[in-house]
């Protein structure tokens, strides 16, 4: 990567003014653009490292894999703002539908996390191989701080949330942070661990009392709301006294707005969701298995598959595991399954060289490189990762396999599996790869120049 290629991307989306917003998640950077009209997509798709591009719901997407943190670095300092510079009041903007607005929201909050989480969610997933396999003890100081590794980004994750969100709500970070605090406060989280009082008493207005550790939706509908006060605080606030008492009254207001309404409206959307889940796979696992297997391959594609994020995560804080989660291990399967065919099928050896790293990167939970590398190109491979991802959730939610902490969906994973699903685990991992890999060998017959 060089200052000539990062001058490149710039010109080619339309040039430094242009550009409203510049973000990234784990493999793409993600641009939210004035006109969509002046992107150059030809000239972006042949820039070295670009595994693909792609303007979805007004978000322009250009896939480059795990060096996306460099390119996002590189492109930030050459436009000497980050992702949480303001809009200019006269930038001729747009209306977004509700689904764009809330895709950008999702992909903004989470997918500067995602690194976090899936770290510590690996570090959990080896830890709980470990303990199982008898290789750890649980009584241990060592799996002590080995478990606070690994869940301090979860418990903590109201924080880590407030950070992104802000970004994204263009409102104060540090401000989010105190929001945070009044969440994970200790009057508030011993009384909730206690269970001996239902709720507080502010000014006559009850605050009822609920355990916001690895909560989502409270902070971020709370963070919402927080920049709409501080707006509106900073609007009538004489200049002269600005500085201190804007964050004051902002807190003051916001603090209180979070504990009585943002945070308990958003537990229970979130206790909503998670039962809207059960639902449906007490209606029907293969229903169940279907659907999320099915679509997870396209969702990946368009850059959407982070709107489960959420209920996944808010299925481990309310139910303490979760059953997406497997199942979106299915499809990295799949996927690694149906490139690692691809790998076998053609005959150009720079072809080849693509496949087979994009396959390994498949294998270790990173998917975009096969997807847009390999399956996209090639039609039928792409509908046959789609069949075995599908097989495979379906098995995983008839035989109920589930997963007890957040884990990057790749085969290092397997270790989570330890215990009474291993067994399944395993099986799943075959019908996955193998009918992945054995449609795609029939369905593209001919060698592939």
């Amino acid at each position: 990567m060089d200052k000539k290629t990062i001058q490149k991307i710039i010109e080619n989306v339309g040039g430094e003014n242009n550009i409203k917003k510049v973000w990234h998640c784990m493999t793409r950077l993600r641009f939210d653009l004035k006109d969509d009209s002046l992107i150059n997509h030809e000239e972006i798709k042949a820039l070295k490292d670009v595994m693909g591009e792609q303007l979805n719901n007004d978000q322009y997407q250009i896939i480059l894999g795990t060096n996306v943190s460099a390119y996002y670095e590189a492109v930030s300092e050459e436009l000497g703002k980050s992702d949480d510079t303001p809009e200019t009041s006269d930038s001729p903007d747009k209306k977004k539908g509700f689904i764009s607005r809330l895709l950008d929201i999702v992909s903004g909050v989470f997918g500067p996390v995602v690194p976090a989480i899936a770290g510590a969610g690996m570090i959990k997933g080896l830890l709980a191989g470990l303990i199982a396999l008898d290789i750890l003890s649980e009584d241990t100081q060592t799996v002590a701080i080995l478990d606070l590794i690994a869940s301090s980004v979860f418990h903590f994750l109201p924080f880590f949330l407030a950070v992104s969100a802000a970004r994204i709500f263009k409102t104060n970070e540090y401000l989010a942070l105190a929001v945070a605090g009044g969440f994970m406060y200790p009057t508030l989280m011993n009384a909730a661990q206690e269970g001996n009082i239902s709720s507080f008493s502010f000014i006559g207005m009850p605050i009822p009392v609920i355990d916001y550790s690895a909560s989502i939706i409270p902070i971020i509908l709370s963070i919402w709301a927080l920049s709409h006060i501080h707006k509106w605080v900073d609007k009538f606030m004489p200049n002269v006294l600005k500085t201190v008492f804007t964050p004051t009254v902002t807190l003051f207001i916001a603090i209180p707005v979070a504990l009585i309404i943002g945070g308990p409206l958003g537990n229970y959307v979130g206790i909503g969701l998670a039962h809207f889940v059960d639902l449906l796979f007490d209606i029907s696992p293969v229903l169940a298995g279907i659907v999320v297997g099915g679509i997870r391959p396209i969702a990946i594609v368009f850059g959407m598959h982070h709107a489960l994020t959420p209920v996944a995560l808010q299925n481990f804080a309310t139910s303490g595991f979760d059953m997406l989660m497997p199942m979106f291990f299915m499809t990295n399967m799949a996927i690694a399954g149906a490139t690692l065919a691809m790998f076998f099928k053609l005959k150009n050896k720079k072809d080849k060289s693509i496949a087979l790293s994009a396959a390994v990167s498949a294998f270790l939970g990173i998917t975009e490189p096969a997807l847009f590398g390999v399956l996209i190109k090639y039609k039928k491979a792409f509908i046959a990762c789609t069949i075995g991802s599908s097989i495979a959730a379906t098995f995983f939610a008839v035989f109920g396999v589930r997963i007890y902490g957040y884990i990057l969906s790749s085969i290092v994973s397997l270790v989570a599996y330890v215990g009474p699903y291993f067994t399944y685990a395993i099986i799943g991992i075959i019908i996955a790869i193998g009918v992945s890999f054995l449609l795609t060998y029939i369905l593209e017959r001919r060698k592939r120049a």
